[in-house]
């Protein structure tokens, strides 16, 4: 379910008054945050975010084509590790 178009779009404002004093100043920094719901903006465009996945901070570059989604959407918090390979030589 989407999000009331009454509402807008969920942006932490600490995030938001970072891009946006980073705009101003025409400076390109990391920006770090843990606020995996919010939704990427277009202000937001070319800056690089890192987003907390429950170990690390993950950077991420922001493009155009990411507009509309949230942050949480590109650092995973699961890494897949292969299946345990089974040797042939154990099964006979």
């Amino acid at each position: 379910m989407s999000r009331s178009i009454k509402k807008g779009p969920y942006v932490h404002f600490k995030l938001l008054k970072n891009t946006n004093n980073l705009n101003l100043s025409n400076s390109k920094r990391v920006i770090k945050t843990w606020s995996r719901s919010s939704v990427i903006l277009p202000s937001m465009v070319g800056h690089t975010i890192a987003v907390h996945n429950g170990k690390i901070h993950v950077p991420i570059f922001i493009s155009d084509q990411m507009v509309g989604h949230k942050l949480g959407e590109f650092a995973f918090t699961r890494s897949f590790r292969s299946h345990a390979k089974i040797d042939k030589k154990i099964r006979k």
